[in-house]
């Protein structure tokens, strides 16, 4: 499949800017005003990160940060690393900040993955793997996290499209920045 163009599909195809590898227990953040990726904590449960996890650029997400993404793919990229990606879901979560959606993708440049489209595609026990990551990465920092299940892909793109919305406002100058 070749390299889709920025904007085109949206909100079938995302960009992802990963913050944290799958496989780290290190909670990487980027600072939007200063352009950096910052080390924002190590995990202190002896778990680590089952999947690649960022945001979508040119998202505005309820809590005032872009629109929290999970991939799925092979290898582990890095840091920083931008990633096209076609959402099949998401996460229904609630913590200390209040409600948080994270979107689940696939990776369009992984041959493994990119042919999935929908939630039920992917295996049943990887999703609990990754509940069972949000259910208790925070637990000895003393932080509650509530999973609230998955939801499908059109309760994905609904949320995509308004936090795009949001995104595209602020961009303008009339909405929260």
């Amino acid at each position: 499949m070749p390299t889709p163009v920025p904007d085109q599909g949206f909100p079938s195809v995302v960009e992802i800017v990963v913050e944290i590898p799958s496989g780290s227990r290190n909670k990487y953040e980027f600072d939007e005003r200063a352009g950096v990726m910052r080390l924002d904590r190590v995990l202190s449960s002896a778990v680590f990160y089952n999947f690649d996890y960022g945001f979508i650029e040119g998202t505005r997400a309820d809590d005032g940060d872009h629109t929290d993404a999970m991939v799925l793919l092979a290898e582990p990229t890095f840091p920083g690393c931008h990633v096209w990606g076609r959402p099949v879901g998401g996460l229904r979560m609630r913590d200390e900040q209040g409600e948080d959606f994270k979107v689940l993708c696939v990776a369009l440049g992984d041959s493994l993955w990119e042919h999935m489209t929908r939630l039920d595609q992917v295996s049943p026990h990887r999703l609990r793997e990754i509940e069972h990551f949000f259910a208790t990465y925070k637990l000895l920092e003393d932080k509650r996290v509530e999973v609230r299940g998955w939801a499908d892909l059109d309760a994905a793109l609904d949320i995509l499209r308004a936090d795009r919305q949001r995104w595209q406002a602020e961009q303008r100058g009339s909405g929260p920045g």
